[in-house]
């Protein structure tokens, strides 16, 4: 089976660090901007009925030479082992990701072709996306679905302490999506140290952060002149 990218995601992240660790869990925004193959507004007739979509789209870097039946999900601290087909680990036998994101609006007619703004992202930019599919509530919607032991530990949300010298130097419409990342804590749950200095690139800028307890403090924002380091992501 060969897959087809027909479509890239375009956003606010260049890096992995700092990305939402499942869809949903903040309001970041992008771009679902098609290649020039299927830049047909035809395709998108009826989208607009929709309030959500699947993607599925493809983690850059991960691919493996041989099958590894278990890795180390972030989450559980980076030194327990669970089967990859109980996590999300980007590191499958095929590099696939699944994400719901909520539709913004939709353009049929730009320079581009037609786009898709979104909200709610898990993607870097530049994202190779092979297909999209509506979300259907009546049968993509289970609320007694149980968590497994990824449930036991999402959800959790910082209190944000973006003092007003450094929120200034933001975009007014970048500070809400920030402060929406921040409150859902993008270190790996196996870093806790309070005094460590954390960063991510967002939106052209560099943010650096501590985090103590349940309070995470902005400690800078500057122009991303030079890339943040990033941190390890799930083996």
């Amino acid at each position: 089976m060969n897959l087809t990218v027909i479509a890239r995601m375009r956003n606010d992240f260049p890096q992995k660090f700092g990305l939402p660790r499942q869809s949903g869990l903040a309001d970041t925004e992008g771009r679902i901007v098609f290649e020039p193959p299927f830049r047909d507004p035809a395709a998108l007739r009826g989208l607009e009925g929709y309030s959500h979509l699947w993607l599925i789209w493809g983690f850059d870097g991960f691919e493996r030479a041989a099958f590894t039946p278990t890795v180390r999900p972030p989450r559980l601290g980076g030194n327990r082992r669970m089967g990859v087909f109980a996590t999300r680990s980007p590191n499958r036998p095929n590099p696939l990701g699944l994400s719901c994101v909520q539709i913004r609006s939709i353009q049929t007619r730009t320079p581009e072709g037609p786009v898709i703004y979104v909200s709610g992202a898990d993607m870097m930019d530049g994202t190779a996306i092979f297909d999209l599919k509506p979300y259907l509530p009546y049968t993509d919607s289970h609320p007694d679905a149980r968590s497994g032991f990824a449930g036991e530990v999402y959800g959790d949300k910082l209190t944000v302490d973006l003092p007003p010298a450094l929120a200034d130097v933001l975009p007014p419409d970048k500070r809400a999506v920030l402060l929406s990342l921040l409150r859902s804590d993008p270190r790996p749950a196996y870093q806790r140290d309070p005094a460590r200095v954390y960063g991510l690139t967002f939106a052209g800028w560099n943010i650096r952060f501590t985090v103590d307890s349940d309070t995470l403090r902005v400690v800078d924002v500057a122009p991303a002149d030079t890339p943040i380091k990033e941190e390890p992501h799930d083996e």
